[in-house]
């Protein structure tokens, strides 16, 4: 049985709720939020940031600049589309996006939501850990390995276990900082 395709699974998990960590609006500017939007770019769904410049200049403020003017409208339409919570500013030249301050309510929210996703980042972890079980247990069945070595493969599989968990509630509890601190 293969422990790094077990291991590779859990890093998946981890990385799909850091990108979704990343988007949630903390009340800092993040271009992050922006990532799954997609404007029609001469008939192709091109991500955002394929078709402008995006920047941060204030802590607050994102600046989109489109390479192609005439996308300045598309490109409004889909941020509103895609509710972020923010309206669009467009001068004609650029597009602005300024974040307001978070209030308290709206900050406990967040931080339901996102310990929500740990949970469910952690479910899923667990899963994959059951399956890898499952499957050593089968091969000590078949006599594929011992029952010494199935112990073993236990042990290392509830270990990476607890550290990929330990990693979840770490990445869960500096987000869960980030917003309380803004």
């Amino acid at each position: 049985m293969e422990l790094n395709s077990i291991e590779e699974k859990m890093n998946k998990t981890i990385s799909v709720l850091q990108e979704n960590l990343a988007e949630v609006r903390a009340g800092r500017a993040n271009p992050a939020i922006l990532n799954k939007i997609m404007v029609n770019y001469y008939g192709v769904e091109t991500p955002i940031n394929q078709v402008a410049g995006i920047s941060v200049p204030e802590a607050r403020l994102i600046v989109i600049q489109p390479w192609d003017a005439s996308l300045l409208k598309e490109i409004e339409k889909e941020i509103l589309k895609a509710e972020i919570g923010i309206n669009p500013n467009n001068d004609g030249k650029v597009i602005r996006l300024a974040f307001p301050e978070l209030t308290e309510e709206r900050r406990k929210e967040l931080v339901k939501d996102i310990r929500k996703m740990g949970e469910e980042s952690k479910v899923s972890v667990r899963s994959i850990r059951r399956e890898g079980m499952d499957i050593a247990k089968a091969e000590q069945k078949e006599g594929t390995i011992t029952e010494d070595e199935l112990k073993s493969t236990e042990d290392k599989i509830q270990k990476l276990t607890d550290s990929k968990v330990a990693e979840i509630d770490k990445a869960i509890e500096n987000k869960e900082k980030e917003i309380m601190s803004v």
